[in-house]
């Protein structure tokens, strides 16, 4: 059955077809490890997995990689240039290096609860420093690079076409993309390969051009390259990746080998929060732990996902999630019911649902449609081991482990409007620096039988 995915490339949903038969190269862009990965984040995550599922389900073997940024991602565009790394280890009072390591961790965590499949290959650009020398020496040697007193840029104006995957207008684009302003550029659009690193910085390595640190696009192009040769099938991202990282990934890869490194360009849609945009910076975010810690299974956010097509926003409310949650339990109890099930019920039947579950997620993995099906099987009058084996092969995409029992969400502790009115004084006591209040108030709570924890995400409140 042929496969059809809508290609950011051409603007087009075209037929796939892999370089190799029956084998798939794919790169993502994985976090940049400096904070908690939001639940946003993990939706591009969760896009990436049903693809990896979906190709499986067709007979594919994958060569997935997915690189971890521990250094080089700028803090934003138009700002002073920091990066991430650097700014998150001085807000935390630890290294860099312990930084990575602990949100690397949190990472891979997130991925297990929410039963996302790890890619066969992980790669650290910390661990691939001299490819990116070698891919930035090339690009000078190639006419596509040239060096400033601070930086080594890329020369776009030595491209056919420039921007090529977003149909921005350069000229409303900020100068230098994740890069101060720089008056030695020959282009305000050149973006930065290589930063030559003041003597304070704390990530910085030998080079040509003295102690200095990549930028953050060529990261991915040197490793996608290493992993997966000069061009791959498929290159996935979240949608806010176009314009700048992968728009830049391309020029670097014309530079080097003349080629667009992938035939296909697939990218997750925004999470919404409450219709607006959550992101790191608007301080509107949520992790997976604040899933949990409300006490619902992880893969409820898994499922609740599916909810809406991957090129198209998802909002998320906690209505919606304990919506979620109850249709969740529903399909476990429907898969146990079926499994337990004598009624006789014709292969054709089978087979038609089957065919119809392998065409939605053929589709562009179009799983509201798939989700339709899956319905329609869980529901059918008859049950029938055939209807319960038939809901495991869909999990294989679906990935919701449908055979285990339900995860319960635990009873949610009702805390009394006593005990809030002291919360909001305490509050208001530290918002005045007034510590020995605060102190006061913390202690009669504790007294009441409650315990009180301020956190990054808020103030925790717990029944001793």
């Amino acid at each position: 059955m042929d496969i059809y995915f809508y290609n950011t490339l051409t603007k087009a949903k075209e037929r796939f077809e892999s370089l190799e038969e029956k084998q798939v190269k794919i790169y993502s862009c994985g976090p940049t490890v400096y904070k908690n990965a939001t639940i946003g984040n993990m939706r591009t995550n969760l896009f990436q997995d049903v693809l990896r599922r979906v190709l499986k389900y067709n007979g594919y073997t994958l060569t997935h990689a997915m690189n971890i940024t521990d250094v080089g991602h700028l803090v934003s565009d138009g700002d002073d240039g920091e990066d991430k790394m650097i700014k998150s280890a001085r807000e935390e009072k630890k290294s860099p290096m312990e930084i990575a390591e602990y949100y690397t961790k949190l990472f891979f965590q997130d991925l297990e609860d929410l039963n996302i499949e790890t890619p066969e290959i992980v790669c650290k650009a910390t661990d691939h420093i001299q490819e990116m020398l070698q891919y930035v020496q090339k690009l000078i040697e190639n006419g596509y690079a040239y060096e400033t007193s601070t930086t080594i840029y890329f020369d776009i104006s030595k491209l056919d076409q420039y921007p090529i995957l977003s149909n921005a207008n350069i000229e409303e684009q900020k100068a230098g993309a994740r890069v101060d302003v720089d008056l030695e550029k020959k282009n305000p659009y050149d973006f930065a390969l290589w930063i030559k690193a003041p003597e304070n910085h704390l990530m910085k390595w030998d080079s040509p051009w003295g102690p200095s640190y990549p930028g953050w696009h060529i990261e991915c192009s040197a490793m996608g390259q290493k992993y997966l040769g000069d061009q791959f099938d498929i290159h996935t991202g979240g949608i806010d990746l176009i314009p700048t990282h992968h728009e830049n990934e391309i020029a670097q890869s014309k530079g080097k080998c003349g080629k667009i490194p992938a035939r296909f360009w697939m990218h997750g849609e925004y999470l919404l929060m409450n219709g607006g945009k959550m992101s790191k910076s608007l301080g509107n975010v949520y992790l997976l732990k604040d899933i949990i810690q409300k006490g619902y299974d992880p893969l409820v956010y898994r499922l609740f996902s599916f909810s809406s097509h991957y090129r198209n926003k998802l909002n998320f409310t906690w209505e919606g999630i304990e919506a979620t949650a109850k249709s969740l339990e529903r399909l476990k109890n429907a898969y146990q019911i079926h499994k337990q099930g004598e009624d006789i019920v014709e292969e054709t039947i089978v087979e038609e649902l089957e065919k119809r579950f392998h065409q939605a997620i053929n589709d562009d993995l179009n799983m509201p449609l798939a989700m339709g099906v899956v319905w329609e099987v869980a529901k059918q009058e008859k049950k029938s081991p055939k209807f319960a084996d038939l809901l495991a092969k869909f999990d294989s995409v679906l990935g919701i482990k449908i055979k285990e029992p339900m995860q319960k969400k635990e009873q949610e502790i009702e805390i009394p409007q006593e005990i809030l009115e002291l919360v909001e004084q305490r509050k208001e006591a530290r918002e005045k620096k007034d510590w020995e209040k605060s102190d006061q108030i913390r202690d009669l709570l504790q007294s009441k039988g409650y315990q009180i924890k301020d956190t990054k995400e808020g103030i925790e409140i717990k029944k001793i």
